[in-house]
């Protein structure tokens, strides 16, 4: 049942006593009536044990609105948050095991057999190969650049300093070009690593999912 509540006024204790005979006019049915004042000072009614006022005293009324008895709190506050606290670690325990069936099953729905993973593992890994061999072909491109660049220096060696300023802006935007090639070069192979690393983690968890999903077949 709804419990009822209190409004702010000076005759809250004559309004509370009201609502109670009509809690208990309206559970006349009930067996017992059990009522009790939270931790807020709302006062509350119910055909049941309240959840609310487990850290509390709780009467138990008869038909009449009299007192049959008075029921002594089943838990301390400091219980009462373990519990809670413990319900709620049960609760998001069973929200990651139902999290981790959907994605078993959406797994098994994208991968129905191996073969399929392997082609999807081959096409991701063959789009960084070719992010690759275009990076190795611009560093080759680069490398060229920078011999003729220092050959165009070899008019200026016995004194370096000579060199026209554009030409050693050149010989600079190399070098930053070829560091920029060879960090963009690495992150290519770590991506290529967690690629193979995540299809390897799913083929392990897939190869169990086959297997269960054979077993219920046969």
């Amino acid at each position: 049942m709804k419990p009822l509540s209190r409004p702010s006024s000076r005759h809250a204790t004559a309004w509370a006593v009201a609502a109670l005979l009509l809690a208990v006019a309206g559970m006349s049915h009930a067996q017992s009536i059990y009522t009790c004042v939270d931790g807020n000072g709302r006062r509350i009614t119910s055909d049941r044990p309240i959840p609310a006022c487990l850290d509390r005293e709780q009467q138990r009324l008869g038909k009449t609105g009299t007192v049959r008895e008075v029921i002594p709190p089943s838990y301390t506050r400091e219980e009462r948050e373990r519990l809670e606290a413990q319900r709620r670690a049960e609760a998001e325990k069973e929200a990651r095991i139902q999290e981790e069936k959907r994605r078993d099953r959406a797994l098994l729905v994208r991968y129905p057999n191996q073969a399929v993973h392997d082609k999807e593992r081959h096409e991701a890994l063959a789009q960084i190969d070719e992010v690759i061999a275009a990076v190795n072909k611009r560093e080759v491109a680069l490398v060229a650049q920078r011999k003729d660049i220092d050959s165009e220096f070899e008019f200026y060696s016995s004194d370096p300093n000579k060199a026209p300023m554009w030409l050693k802006r050149k010989r600079e935007d190399n070098e930053k070009q070829m560091e920029v090639q060879k960090r963009f070069l690495a992150d290519q192979m770590q991506e290529k690593q967690r690629v193979n690393a995540r299809f390897d983690e799913e083929l392990a968890k897939l190869k169990q999912l086959w297997a269960a999903q054979a077993a219920v077949s046969r």
